[in-house]
């Protein structure tokens, strides 16, 4: 564990990339008409203010073992509540569309939508981030933790520095893939846990594109 080595000897990943993607599902969310937000209004401002702040706060302080603590269980926090929000959301607008009381034209779908799809793969990126090898600092520092996910990089390491490991981009890329092909299509799973959450984000973001995409397109055509 993280806990093993003093955190002076800890090297620490930059956290920009995962801030600027939890930024950019804030501003999505925000921008989003009250009807279609994926949270209570004022209640993002919590949630995403409590994901934020520690990883911020990790940056400054060079990875404090307090912070530290504090960033992962915040982040798995965030996953839970946002994840199951965006479940909740995605249930409720397929009910409504195929038995609601009022007519949702297309752009509100597609709205909707895109709001359900990018919060499942920025959730589920996060998620890869840190479950993989026990989380970045994890990996970084080269601790003996069995990897769930085996990356191309790894396999040519001519073709990358001596010293890579997978970052936050890698795993968003992760997320991204696994959303758009279902399917893993640069990093493969190793472990059980890595399979099911590949899964389950497959599974909303199938139900997304091909129930709520589909049926905004087909209104659009008509």
């Amino acid at each position: 564990m993280i806990q093993s080595k003093s955190v002076k000897s800890l090297r620490i990943e930059l956290r920009w990339s995962a801030v600027l993607a939890v930024v950019v599902l804030w501003a999505l969310e925000r921008g989003l008409p009250n009807r279609f937000r994926l949270l209570p209004a004022g209640f993002d401002f919590i949630l995403f203010g409590t994901v934020l702040i520690p990883m911020l706060v990790v940056g400054l302080t060079a990875g404090s073992r307090r912070w530290l603590r504090i960033e992962r269980v915040t982040t798995w926090l965030f996953v839970a509540v946002t994840g199951s929000i965006t479940l909740a959301n995605l249930v409720v607008l397929i009910q409504e569309m195929l038995f609601g009381r009022g007519q949702l034209n297309a752009i509100e779908l597609l709205a909707s939508g895109m709001a359900i799809w990018v919060s499942n793969v920025v959730t589920f990126s996060l998620a890869f981030w840190h479950v993989d090898r026990s989380g970045p600092e994890a990996r970084l520092n080269r601790l003996p933790v069995r990897a769930d996910w085996f990356f191309p990089q790894e396999g040519v390491p001519d073709a990358v520095s001596p010293d890579w490991r997978p970052t936050f981009i890698d795993y968003l890329f992760l997320g991204f893939s696994t959303a758009t092909a279902f399917s893993p299509t640069g990093a493969i799973p190793l472990s059980a846990r890595a399979m099911l959450l590949m899964m389950l984000e497959s599974s909303i973001s199938l139900l997304t594109i091909a129930v709520i995409a589909a049926r905004a397109i087909n209104i659009l055509g008509t």
